[in-house]
C-alpha cells in the first residue's frame, strides 16, 4: 500500500462551512459543514483522483507546496 501526502487548504466560507484546496490537484473541489467533515471530503477526493490515475496508467500528482501566502491590503477610492 502506497501514502501519498498533499498540502490541503481549507477556507472558512462566509456563511458556514469550509472550502478545500489542494494545490496539487486543481482539479477537485469539495467542501465541508465542519473543519472535520472537508477534511474527510479531501481524503476521499484525493483517493479518487489518485486510483482513477493508476487505473488510467497516468502518473501520480506530485505535491505542490505554495510558493508564498500573505494577506495583500489594497484600497479603491
Amino acid at each position: 500500500m502506497a501514502e501519498y501526502s498533499y498540502t490541503v487548504i481549507y477556507e472558512k466560507l462566509p456563511d458556514g462551512g469550509y472550502r478545500v484546496i489542494i494545490p496539487a490537484m486543481p482539479e477537485i473541489c469539495t467542501f465541508g459543514e465542519t473543519l472535520e467533515e472537508a477534511r474527510e471530503m479531501a481524503q476521499d477526493a484525493i483517493r479518487c483522483v489518485l486510483e482513477s490515475a493508476r487505473k488510467a496508467g497516468e502518473p501520480i500528482p506530485s505535491e505542490v507546496e505554495p510558493a508564498a501566502t500573505e494577506r495583500l491590503a489594497v484600497s479603491i477610492p
